[in-house]
């Protein structure tokens, strides 16, 4: 197929596997939520009022019992939510698509396009009597790459954990590098080629 052999050439000249790495970890990185918060001194309820006075009582001065050195107090430094992006250049993730999808060529089954377009209403036996078909099995990481969005696979195939959906122009490493086999038709095919590999 000449889609496959331009995956090959074009693969093959670069570092795939690193690079495959590097943007898996930088979407890694980018999903990941930092949510973990604490409250200063400042934002502890109560403490208001001076503990004793300045001098004279012997012990340290304190100006407030929510001090970072007093239980209950505020605390210093702590994590704050924030938002973390780690950038990766566009040629450089849509390669990575790539070097991926030739890595899982054996896994790669090619279906009619009439195939997906039959499927009369969302129901998971639909799906199900679909893959075994295909000699495959319901509990098996399963990716359908659609060329378009396709309401009766997504509403059919949601009661399925380990089936996934996707669009040709909307892939990401992460489906791809944990899915075991990947279906998708010539239509796909072409659409992922003018996505990813003419840019």
């Amino acid at each position: 197929m000449k889609t496959e052999l331009f995956f090959e050439n074009y693969v093959t000249t670069r570092n795939a596997i690193g690079l495959i790495h590097r943007v898996y970890l930088c979407y890694l990185k980018n999903k990941r939520k930092y949510l973990a918060s604490t409250k200063t001194k400042s934002e502890v309820r109560g403490g208001g009022r001076k503990p004793w006075r300045q001098k004279g009582t012997g012990r340290a001065r304190a100006g407030s019992s929510r001090s970072p050195l007093w239980v209950g107090g505020g605390v210093s430094f702590g994590p704050k939510p924030r938002f973390v992006f780690k950038k990766v250049n566009k040629k450089e993730r849509r390669l990575a698509i790539l070097a991926a999808l030739y890595l899982k060529k054996a896994e790669i089954i090619f279906v009619p396009q009439e195939n997906f377009d039959k499927f009369e209403g969302p129901k998971t036996k639909n799906i199900v009597s679909f893959l075994k078909e295909l000699n495959l099995k319901e509990d098996e990481k399963i990716l359908f790459i659609l060329p378009k969005g396709n309401e009766t696979i997504w509403l059919a195939s949601r009661n399925l954990k380990n089936i996934e959906i996707t669009t040709a122009t909307c892939l990401n490493i992460e489906q791809i590098l944990k899915t075991k086999y990947v279906l998708l038709s010539d239509l796909s095919l072409n659409l992922i080629n003018e996505t990813y590999a003419n840019n």
